[in-house]
């Protein structure tokens, strides 16, 4: 019907038109219905051939031969490693697993990859934090900043004496206490007293990480979202392919 004002003739002479030139071993019967439809009749036996097919190939039913050059690489989820998965990450890895399922499915060959972000501020903020924790865990007193005024100005809070004020950009939430608990009950309280500040805050940014990545990898997992790859992010600034890579783009602008 749609055809009918560019070739300029009735739909139903269209549908019919169609019809003459249908002759398929799986097609009973076709006829015009109404103002140009077109109703198919199949024959019964690709009906039950195909449910038979169905049947017989069961979960492999539709997966097309693997294309190997046709690679696609689908990286998802990628919460920073500094604390649990929410709903909102469910909700990611569940849209990015079946989009991995689908392409494999249709041939492609598939890497689904999870962007550990390992470097940077939010692991420095973690690792404080959990260094915080630690200290409350032995008697200390933590004092939390109140949320900014909405021209950037701090408000004004009362700091107990011997009180230690949390950072404004440390993690506040209960599994970073738990996280402190478990290094310090596998380490040992004398061990990382006896350490300096700078050397504990810098094992428990290692530790820290190794437990949050275990968590997310473990969550995961019971949501039956699994990857092939878990990329570091540290590692691009440990090779410094980072520097290669800007260096060879700024070659080729320099030569075009």
């Amino acid at each position: 019907m749609q055809s009918a004002r560019v070739a300029r003739q009735n739909p139903r002479a269209i549908a019919e038109a169609l019809i003459s030139h249908m002759n398929f071993d799986w097609l009973e019967r076709a006829e015009v219905a109404g103002a140009g439809f077109i109703n198919f009749f199949l024959k019964s036996d690709m009906v039950y051939d195909t449910l038979k097919a169905i049947l017989n190939a069961g979960t492999e039913y539709g997966i097309q031969p693997l294309r190997a050059r046709d690679t696609i690489q689908v990286e998802y989820v990628s919460a920073n490693p500094t604390g649990p998965l929410h709903v909102g990450h469910g909700r990611g890895a569940a849209y990015g697993s079946a989009l991995v399922n689908l392409l494999r499915a249709a041939g492609y060959n598939v890497q689904s990859e999870y962007y550990t972000n390992d470097a940077g501020n939010q692991i420095d903020n973690m690792a404080i934090s959990i260094e915080y924790r630690f200290q409350e865990l032995q008697g200390a007193t933590l004092v939390f900043p109140p949320k900014r005024n909405e021209d950037g100005s701090m408000p004004e809070f009362d700091i107990p004496e011997g009180a230690l004020v949390f950072p404004e950009n440390g993690y506040r939430g209960p599994d970073i206490i738990e996280t402190a608990k478990a290094i310090a009950e596998r380490e040992g309280f004398d061990t990382l007293n006896a350490m300096n500040e700078a050397d504990r805050i810098a094992l428990f940014k290692e530790e820290g990480l190794k437990e949050k990545l275990a968590r997310l990898e473990e969550t995961l997992s019971n949501f039956r979202v699994t990857f092939d790859n878990w990329f570091s992010e540290r590692t691009v600034h440990e090779s410094d392919e980072i520097h290669h890579s800007v260096a060879a783009l700024k070659g080729s602008w320099q030569s075009v």
